[in-house]
């Protein structure tokens, strides 16, 4: 089996053993594979992913390898943004960021403020009541994002009626 990306002008890549390393216009962005018997090479404007006699197993790490990199590619050339709503209709809610830690106080009326730790290399901005999570990483940012929405989550009261929280509304350019 034997797979290869394009890789576009503006975007230089360097392998380094198992770690490769991507560089655009937007910064840079690195990750380490575990590829095991998988081969692993560039060659001119590709990178190429084989193996000789490839099982089900190498073949999945092959394809989830490819989307990796297609990723990190697609987010040095334009970062990835990901937006939250905070929905508070019970309680008036307020969220606050200190360095990577947002603080959300006064969520259903709890006393005690929620912390959420976020990734470092995730820039946040906040516009009233949407937060913007942008990241060359898209792992990165969609992390961020997860660790925002699952700090509201709602647990032993009625959904349909307790409907405040942090809620995704667009994921890397998609609607949801």
């Amino acid at each position: 089996m034997k797979n290869e990306i394009e890789i576009p002008e503006n975007v230089e890549i360097t392998i380094e053993g198992n770690k490769l390393i991507a560089r655009g216009k937007e910064g840079e962005n690195s990750r380490e594979f575990n590829l095991g018997k998988i081969n692993f090479e560039k060659k001119d404007k590709k990178i190429i992913l084989s193996c000789e006699k490839a099982t089900k197993k190498e073949k999945r790490i092959i394809n989830t390898s490819i989307a990796h990199i297609k990723n990190m590619v697609q987010g040095v050339q334009k970062k990835f943004e990901y937006k939250l709503k905070i929905c508070s209709s019970h309680f008036p809610m307020t969220v606050k960021f200190e360095g990577n830690t947002a603080i959300i106080k006064n969520f259903l009326g709890e006393k005690v403020d929620r912390k959420v730790e976020l990734p470092k290399n995730a820039e946040i901005k906040m516009e009233k009541e949407i937060i913007t999570i942008i990241s060359i990483d898209k792992e990165l940012a969609g992390q961020a994002a997860a660790n925002l929405e699952k700090a509201t989550k709602i647990r032993g009261r009625d959904k349909r009626v307790f409907q405040d929280g942090i809620y995704i509304i667009n994921k890397a350019g998609r609607e949801i």
